[in-house]
């Protein structure tokens, strides 16, 4: 028998809260402070001492999330409480009638009470069993009464704490929450099954409960399953907190993991308020499902007379469904359109879907080894998933689901451009092919296209078929041969009369005043979007200014990568490039940038944004304080003037207040500004 030694035991034990804090602040914080040589160092130490010592083994160290044997079975697990199911709204009308049900039943108090919002996280229920602050056992909803003990496995989900934080946790509780998969986990993890030969799975929601039933823990391990948590059930049937939202905090308070956008709503105009930007502007952000949302009466006291209806379905909570935002089509062909770079970027053409209330025939793909790495066909029934508001992505194909005797061939990415013939090469990024026949006609058309976009030039009534029109006739060549367009020219055309020729060169003749920077971004030199063009012209003030900068000059500018830096300096080396911006200028475009006015009020300031502002863009806002003397930092410290907050302002605002730095919204930043003009 091995004696007893307390050195040992000390320094095990110091070894579990080291990896544990430090697993916390990676998967949970998303503020990692150490780096995986350290933890790794730790957590072998750590092993190395259990194997040799197994009594210094405990019930919540590291080791076990990784290390027990497998299970002949999943054995049977009563809930303390049964997991009950929802009811389900799907409208206005059915939320005020769940309302007015409820408040019949608890008088006004319920409505008093105000309403919590929380995520409903498209995964598998589980509950897990904390005794003392340790999980002793984790299992499946199962029925509801009786689910599969599944602790070796939930050990194995990094973000679940073996033992809780901070104190004021019930003795004995189940913690009921969702275990799920993140979009990104499961794409790469396919990845790695495409190259191992191995089949893909269908989606996240039934390969985290898959993950979640294995006999084998080490299996579960190597699954990216992620977890958050939402109620507690107590042995006696209590209630473990006085209000829903305050166990919410309580439950991020003892470390685990709580799903975000989680809101108080004092009246039921809130929740829909809630509910409507969730589904339309939240959602398409995440990297994980959700289905809806769940409402539930704030305080919990009131939950008991409430009641539950046929014994599955709690009055006081409800499921606010949203309009799935993945659904299942047959994926027709995958298409290639070619960039204004000569990059050959596929996309599928599928059957008509409903997503989230729109109809959806096209997804990006992103690249041809997206595609490979997915084992896409043309003829698959694939999972499709708005990434969003417009764009909508193929998450992967359904494996079940295709054709065994004759499955469709596996795509063969092309050799030759689509649009030209000419001969394709593979970019320096991953999966990516180019054209580089520089007058390859469906690059010029993408070129005119974005050089005449609302953001560049914006030429309007100049779309794709005017353009497309002009290059089959040979009007225009490039963005130069815009500027020679006459009226007279365009009425030989089909689809032109003298009001619509007319309309477009002049529409023509007035983006000849669009500053320096929206020239510089209509150009399309790669990488440089609209806030690197106009850092650009701001900083050189002319093209002429820019084109003789040499790499060091741009890489000088605060916040300039080296990648932009390269695209510029590349793109102005080039002798079509040169040629072509004289013929800008003889044209008569604007090639210098305008200086700002600056009152000065902001001079010596540091600042910083956060959130959503009423009228300004961020970089709208960045480009005025800086024109008024102000310096714009992304951090907040003591030495920072002030931060200006708007909508779904961030940890920033809450650090600014526990620093006393003063804050304003973006009406008191005009006035300041204004104010230092007079």
């Amino acid at each position: 028998m091995t004696k007893f030694d307390p050195a040992l035991s000390a320094r095990a034990a110091a070894l579990r809260e080291k990896i544990e804090r430090a697993g916390y602040e990676y998967y949970v914080l998303d503020r990692p402070s150490l780096s995986d040589a350290e933890y790794d160092k730790l957590f072998h130490e750590l092993k190395a001492l259990e194997a040799k010592h197994p009594t210094l083994r405990t019930a919540d160290s590291p080791t076990l999330r990784v290390g027990a044997e497998p299970q002949s079975a999943l054995a049977k697990h009563t809930h303390l409480v049964p997991m009950l199911s929802l009811a389900n709204a799907f409208t206005v009308e059915d939320l005020a009638q769940w309302e007015e049900r409820i408040v019949k039943l608890g008088g006004e108090k319920v409505r008093k009470s105000g309403y919590v919002c929380e995520l409903k996280i498209d995964g598998a229920a589980v509950s897990l069993t904390y005794e003392a602050g340790v999980l002793v056992a984790g299992a499946t909803r199962g029925n509801g009464v009786i689910g599969e003990n599944v602790t070796p496995n939930l050990r194995t989900i990094r973000d679940i704490p073996l033992r809780l934080r901070g104190t004021g946790y019930p003795r004995d509780m189940e913690v009921r929450g969702e275990v799920y998969m993140p979009f990104s986990g499961f794409e790469k993890m396919n990845e790695k099954r495409v190259r191992a030969g191995e089949p893909v799975f269908a989606n996240p929601r039934n390969s985290a409960a898959g993950a979640l039933r294995q006999l084998d823990p080490a299996v579960s391990a190597t699954r990216p399953l992620r977890f958050y948590a939402y109620q507690v059930a107590l042995r006696d049937g209590g209630v473990p907190a006085r209000e829903q939202v305050k166990l919410l905090e309580s439950l991020e308070s003892w470390g685990l993991p709580v799903a975000p956008h989680y809101a108080m709503a004092r009246t039921l105009a809130d929740v829909h308020a809630w509910a409507e930007h969730v589904e339309h502007h939240v959602r398409s952000s995440l990297d994980f499902g959700i289905d809806g949302g769940v409402v539930k009466v704030n305080d919990m006291r009131l939950w008991a007379d409430l009641g539950v209806v046929g014994g599955r379905e709690p009055r006081y909570a409800i499921a606010r469904k949203f309009a799935p935002d993945i659904a299942e089509t047959k994926l027709l062909k995958i298409e290639i359109n070619v960039g204004r770079t000569g990059s050959l970027n596929p996309w599928a053409l599928l059957a008509a879907v409903e997503i989230g209330g729109t109809t959806v025939e096209k997804a990006t793909l992103h690249n041809f080894e997206l595609i490979r790495d997915k084992d896409l066909r043309e003829g698959d029934i694939v999972q499709v998933k708005r990434a969003g508001e417009v764009i909508p992505q193929v998450i992967g194909p359904v494996p079940d689901k295709r054709d065994k005797k004759r499955p469709p061939k596996p795509f063969e990415p092309p050799t030759r451009c689509p649009s030209c013939g000419s001969k394709v090469e593979a970019g320096a990024e991953r999966g990516m092919l180019y054209c580089l026949n520089a007058n390859c006609p469906a690059q010029r058309l993408e070129a005119i296209w974005h050089f005449a976009g609302r953001a560049a030039m914006d030429i309007r009534g100049l779309g794709y078929e005017r353009i497309q029109q002009f290059i089959e006739q040979d009007l225009v060549r490039d963005v130069a041969d815009l500027y020679d367009l006459a009226p007279g020219k365009l009425l030989k055309l089909e689809r032109f009369a003298e009001k619509s020729a007319t309309a477009l060169v002049e529409a023509i003749e007035a983006s000849r005043q669009q500053p320096f920077s929206r020239l510089l971004f209509g150009l399309g030199i790669e990488s440089v979007g609209e806030i690197a063009a106009k850092q650009l012209a701001r900083h050189f003030g002319t093209m002429d200014e820019l084109a003789k900068a040499s790499l060091d000059d741009l890489l000088a500018i605060h916040g300039m990568g080296e990648t932009i830096a390269k695209s510029v300096t590349d793109w102005f080396g080039r002798a079509a490039s040169r040629r072509l911006v004289e013929k800008l200028r003889r044209r008569g475009l604007t090639f210098d940038e305008p200086r700002p006015k600056s009152s000065g009020a902001l001079k010596g300031k540091t600042v910083v944004l956060t959130g959503t502002l009423e009228t300004l863009s961020r970089e709208q806002a960045t480009e005025l304080i800086e024109a008024n003397g102000g310096k714009v930092t992304s951090g907040v410290s003591k030495s920072t003037s002030f931060l200006v907050a708007g909508a779904e302002a961030g940890s920033k605002l809450e650090k600014a207040r526990a620093l006393g730095v003063k804050i304003m919204d973006e009406r008191e930043l005009l006035k300041l500004i204004t104010a230092g003009a007079d």
